[in-house]
């Protein structure tokens, strides 16, 4: 006896046969369930074994301006954007889930995957063809009886290649391995997705908002334009004077139309990412709105639970196992392979006696092919699906590592940006206080126009870094989730 793969007991052929009645049909039936039992038992190749990652205990970014240490609320993760609290914001993501094209193709790559993955796992069953044929035939004269005959044929035919050595399922484990990659991928263009659709929509707020700040700089200066103007024309002030708050005017004016086309090409791209042509959100942008606030805090967690979220690790990792099964695939091209092949039908020369017993046919045996030379075509594909292997691990250690520095660069980025935001927002108030004094005293003949214009130019300069400063934090606070791996464990229905 034989102990089979699962701990059950296995009967040989000898055995079977003692207790079976001996004709040619259990004979052939006994070997395909003992091959049938047998078959799988070896795998050769190397059986995967996830890679170690040596990952720090926490973050190097200390934990300030918001930023926690605790572990990361997987609720906040999986909807980041909510912490925005823009609801059109929310709706534009929403529909960019539906429609955008990137998702689709990857869905149409998932659905390849999944197909080729059912096609490596067919290989290892049976298969089975039904077939019948009516054929006339007329023999000719000269070398024959020169008469019309009739023959009817009907049967079955199976094939099996009996996978002694796992060759197949080897090939099954990379297609799984694969699949699971491409679900990964799926994630990570959803990751991606969010994060570039959410940069794009605070784009489109920050130059609005930059628009605000030009536009109502612009109606002071129009109005101490108004006011130079007619001191000159009193001869209170010199023509230089006037120049000058003419190019003040016209320099402020000149920055809008370049903000005006920034506008325009982030609303046009924040369409093509819903899968929309260009120009259809203009109505629903048209109203301004303010640049998103920051939350009171983000918790972070380790760095060894944000490399088990990331899609992109994940990816990396099952393309790793699928290299490894590949060897394995390889490698059961050495063995020799083994094929159970059987028929059985009808055939007759009449219709009349197709089913009588005289017209039963069968046929079986086993079959079996061996490469002895190929040139080393075999061992130089073992050689190179073993450098593969290697590969796709160095490329694992390597997604690992920019997986750890982006969210350091992140977390680093998004702590700094807020120091900077501070400095801003005072220089904006001792800017505007200074530009305040200098109108009163430029109005009470005390200073003249040169004075004033830096005053202004600096306020304006100052209020629109101020701007893009506010627009940067919130960016980072995205780029943070993004780093996280946020994004797409609440969105497991697009897998399907």
């Amino acid at each position: 006896m034989v102990t089979g793969c699962s701990g059950y007991i296995i009967l040989s052929p000898t055995e079977f046969f003692g207790i079976m009645p001996m004709n040619r049909f259990a004979s052939f039936l006994t070997i395909v369930l003992f091959w049938y039992t047998m078959a799988g038992c070896v795998k050769v190749g190397p059986d995967y074994q996830p890679p170690p990652t040596l990952t720090p205990d926490a973050w190097q970014a200390p934990a300030s301006h918001g930023l926690q240490a605790g572990v990361a609320e997987q609720q906040i993760l999986a909807q980041w954007w909510t912490v925005l609290q823009d609801p059109l914001l929310t709706g534009f993501i929403d529909r960019a889930l539906r429609e955008n094209l990137d998702l689709e193709q990857a869905r149409a790559r998932l659905l390849a995957a999944r197909a080729k993955r059912d096609l490596s796992a067919a290989g290892i069953l049976p298969s089975l063809t039904a077939g019948g044929s009516v054929t006339r035939s007329h023999s000719s004269g000269n070398r024959g009886s020169g008469t019309d005959s009739t023959s009817y044929s009907s049967g079955f035919d199976a094939g099996w290649e009996l996978d002694l050595f796992g060759g197949r399922q080897r090939s099954v484990e990379a297609a799984e391995a694969q699949l699971a990659a491409g679900e990964e991928e799926l994630r990570a263009i959803q990751v991606s997705l969010l994060a570039e659709l959410a940069l794009n929509y605070l784009e489109i707020r920050t130059y609005q908002t930059r628009l605000q700040i030009a536009g109502a700089n612009l109606v002071a200066q129009d109005e101490t334009l108004s006011l130079t103007e007619a001191r000159y024309h009193s001869g209170l002030v010199s023509e230089m004077a006037l120049q000058q708050a003419k190019h003040l005017v016209a320099s402020t004016r000149a920055q809008i139309p370049s903000l005006q086309t920034g506008l325009a090409k982030a609303t046009n791209t924040l369409a093509v990412l819903l899968g929309k042509p260009p120009g259809v959100l203009t109505e629903d942008l048209r109203i301004p709105m303010e640049i998103p606030a920051l939350p009171a805090s983000v918790a972070i967690g380790i760095p060894a639970e944000t490399l088990q979220r990331r899609p992109d690790v994940r990816k990396a990792e099952r393309q790793l196992a699928a290299q490894t099964a590949q060897i394995g695939v390889a490698t059961a091209e050495l063995y020799p392979s083994l094929q159970l092949k059987g028929s059985i039908g009808l055939d007759a020369l009449s219709s009349g006696r197709f089913f009588n017993s005289d017209s039963r046919r069968y046929s079986f045996g086993p079959s079996f092919s061996w490469t002895l030379f190929d040139g080393g075509a075999t061992k130089a594909n073992i050689r190179l699906q073993s450098a593969l292997q290697q590969e796709a691990l160095a490329v694992y250690r390597a997604t690992v590592l920019a997986a750890l520095e982006e969210v350091e660069s992140a977390l680093a980025a998004y702590a700094l940006e807020q120091d900077r935001q501070q400095a801003l927002q005072e220089a904006v108030v001792a800017a505007a206080l200074a530009a305040t004094l200098a109108g009163q005293q430029y109005q009470a003949g005390l200073i003249n126009f040169t004075e004033v214009l830096d005053a202004r130019r600096s306020l304006l300069s100052l209020q629109d870094q101020q701007a893009s400063s506010r627009a940067t934090m919130v960016g980072n606070l995205i780029r943070v989730y993004k780093a996280l791996g946020g994004g797409w464990t609440s969105l497991s229905p697009l897998l399907n």
